[in-house]
């Protein structure tokens, strides 16, 4: 089927302005998320990247596990990535990461949780579960927020994001059947709380059917009438090139943008298409904003009197690829086309990601908007349609507290190059780009 047939047939829900909700850190997102399941009276379905064994990551456990002790006919579901729930952190030694915690609280308690481990691909550098949306109750919390202290702000640093809370029935429905028809119940997905799980090699042609069937997936509902008083909410899944409708989507609003466009990413790599298309903005004369971490900000990045890791040097890739991009259009940064906002607070890091355009067509979603989304990782996104601009003030308040920690860049030369970079920096992204490594990490990280 056509992708602009494809557009028509996504449900749409209409919501009341005022149950649509934006929280403005990490820390109100962590309250409102144990709030949220303390007060649970019949589902909680949490959906991340993984579940850390962490102090955040147990609080959040526990109160799911808590509030299943207390009303055991609770529907609770948690959904991870497969790989990344099974291995430690990058550089540790091998354990049996968070799934060795999800085994521990399934023996603890009586009324145990199904930890769901989602296999997107046969390895994780190849596609991961990047979806977003936890449904409690008949509330969606939707957050690019992986659950752990950082995310959380359970310590003395966060990693900021965005937090929206929509509340309407029919959204959580469809949001609640598509992991439970299209993952939970697919057989290349396995209950991580088990001690007798099967490896990936022996689940490998579970697996290749599934993302063959998670490409044809979509989310299920009726097209609701939406009053002038309302806002239309789309939910939209995609992975993979091929067919994938929220790729298709970004570009559609790209491409449609009349006055102006703002973009969030945490990984300044945008794909060839989307690059495009913000270059033609630009010259049609739509304002551009990117709104994009400093590298100091970036969640990879190491500072310079720390041990020296590889995965250090990708901050660094992100800042050459953003300079390369403010050198090509620094007419426009300098006549206001295209404003630039580095991100930085303290020891903090940013995780931000969505499209803003014409200040009535909102896409929250956790895409990256870089390759390893447009072709890899299995992504969603809400298309928030607001053509009275009923939240336009919700959203002003959230940009201008985004835009407290930034810093307009009026020259790329106030970005730095690669001589400025720490000796053991320059040596590793001297050896990329002459092995010409660096084209296949833009692809894949």
């Amino acid at each position: 089927m056509p992708i602009r047939n494809l557009f028509g047939s996504l449900p749409t829900f209409a919501v009341e302005p005022d149950q649509f909700h934006v929280l403005q850190s990490a820390l109100s997102f962590r309250e409102y998320l144990l709030e949220a399941i303390h007060n649970a009276t019949s589902r909680i379905y949490l959906v991340a990247l993984y579940l850390e064994d962490d102090e955040a990551g147990r609080e959040v456990l526990t109160a799911a596990y808590e509030a299943k002790q207390r009303n055991p006919s609770l529907d609770i579901a948690i959904c991870v990535d497969w790989h990344r729930a099974q291995r430690g952190l990058i550089g540790a030694d091998k354990s049996k990461g968070n799934a060795g915690m999800y085994q521990a609280f399934a023996e603890k308690y009586e009324h145990a949780i199904p930890v769901y481990g989602v296999p997107v691909r046969n390895r994780e550098v190849f596609g991961v579960l990047h979806l977003k949306g936890s449904i409690i109750d008949d509330t969606v919390i939707y957050s690019g927020a992986s659950i752990n202290n950082v995310y959380l702000h359970r310590q003395d640093r966060y990693r900021f994001d965005r937090y929206h809370i929509i509340q309407q029935q029919a959204l959580a429905d469809s949001m609640v059947g598509f992991i439970h028809n299209e993952i939970v119940l697919q057989p290349a997905v396995h209950n991580l709380t088990q001690t007798d799980l099967p490896t990936t090699k022996d689940i490998k042609s579970d697996i290749r059917q599934f993302r063959m069937s998670l490409g044809k997936s979509s989310y299920r509902g009726e097209k609701q009438a939406v009053g002038n008083q309302q806002v239309a909410v789309t939910p939209m899944v995609g992975v993979g090139k091929r067919n994938n409708v929220l790729n298709q989507k970004i570009v559609s609003l790209l491409s449609g943008a009349k006055q102006e466009i703002v973009l969030c990413t945490p990984y300044f790599n945008l794909p060839k298409v989307v690059l495009r298309e913000v270059k033609r903005a630009i010259k049609r004369g739509v304002k551009v904003h990117v709104i994009v971490g400093d590298k100091t900000a970036n969640d990879f990045y190491i500072a310079p009197d720390q041990p020296f890791k590889a995965i250090g040097g990708l901050p660094y890739l992100y800042e050459m690829n953003l300079r390369r991009f403010a050198q090509a259009n620094k007419s426009y940064t300098a006549s206001g086309g295209l404003s630039i906002h580095l991100w930085k607070h303290d020891n903090n890091s940013y995780h931000l990601k969505g499209l803003w355009v014409d200040r009535c067509s909102m896409l929250l979603t956790g895409n990256n908007v870089n390759p390893r989304a447009w072709a890899l990782d299995l992504e969603n996104g809400l298309l928030i349609d607001d053509p009275e601009q009923h939240l336009l003030a919700k959203f002003n308040a959230e940009f201008d507290n985004i835009h407290q920690h930034t810093q307009c860049i009026s020259s790329y030369e106030q970005l730095e190059t690669i001589h400025d970079y720490p000796v053991k920096t320059q040596k590793l992204l001297r050896r990329i780009i002459r092995t010409r490594a660096d084209r296949l990490l833009k692809r894949i990280l």
